[in-house]
């Protein structure tokens, strides 16, 4: 798939690119107008940029000739609506990779049918992201997990740590050296308390990925006054209640 921006068009000049079948298509962030070719033909695709300031797109079919008293046909399809992945498959492949979820597709993907899954199940898809986040957490515990226990166990040598510094302070080398062995003494890795969260990091930008790329959640309602679920709050109370549940969470974190 080649994707283009109107920029690259200014700067690069017109698209032109042959190809088997095929399919060349207009995004927004929710939807698409796409004109998908007839698979068996060998197309010809381009995009160019008008006198006027219009943005052209289209494709040319092989030639054909028909002779006289005979009929031909050109046939070809065009899609124009939202980004329905399950759709999109079905109408050309490849089409629903219009859905962009960056170069964490690999996990954004699953979690996305995972997504539309828990919608079938509780028929709401605030429900369903909530369940989601829950299940996503569940399976990153024992990672989590390992990560608050190497912290609580920094904090049981900290003291000790601290002796080490106050004692071989100004010899860094010395200082280095004792602080290994007590880490091997006391089982503790340094790095133990923040890599499993590193690894966790992926995941949750593909999940983040996926909420903001899914046009299933469009002009979707939750609850109460959440009547589309990619629309702010008006009230700002969800964004409140998120930034007093993180500070909730770091009070009571190592």
């Amino acid at each position: 798939m080649l994707t283009s921006d109107f920029e690259d068009i200014d700067d690069d000049g017109p698209l032109d690119e042959t190809l088997n079948g095929g399919w060349i298509a207009f995004l927004q962030h929710y939807f698409l107008s796409a004109w998908v070719a007839p698979a068996e033909q060998t197309n010809r695709f381009n995009a160019r940029r008008s006198a006027d300031g219009t943005y052209l797109f289209g494709f040319t079919s092989p030639l054909q000739q028909v002779t006289p008293g005979a009929t031909g046909s050109w046939n070809a399809q065009f899609y124009a609506g939202p980004k329905d992945q399950k759709r999109l498959e079905e109408i050309a492949e490849n089409l629903n990779l219009t859905v962009d979820y960056g170069f964490l597709w690999w996990i954004a993907v699953p979690l996305f049918y995972l997504l539309d899954f828990l919608h079938g199940l509780v028929g709401n898809w605030g429900l369903a992201i909530i369940l989601l986040t829950v299940v996503v957490k569940v399976v990153l515990y024992p990672l989590s997990a390992a990560g608050y226990r190497s912290m609580a166990n920094m904090r049981r040598v900290a003291p000790l740590m601290k002796r080490l510094q106050e004692r071989y302070g100004s010899d860094r080398e010395k200082l280095s050296k004792e602080m290994m062995a007590l880490y091997k003494l006391h089982k503790v890795n340094p790095l133990g308390g923040c890599l499993p969260m590193l690894i966790q990091m992926p995941v949750w930008f593909a999940l983040y990925r996926t909420l903001g790329t899914a046009q299933e959640l469009y002009r979707s309602g939750f609850f109460g006054w959440i009547t589309d679920l990619t629309a702010p709050d008006p009230y700002y109370i969800l964004p409140i209640a998120m930034g007093a549940g993180m500070y909730a969470q770091q009070a009571i974190s190592p």
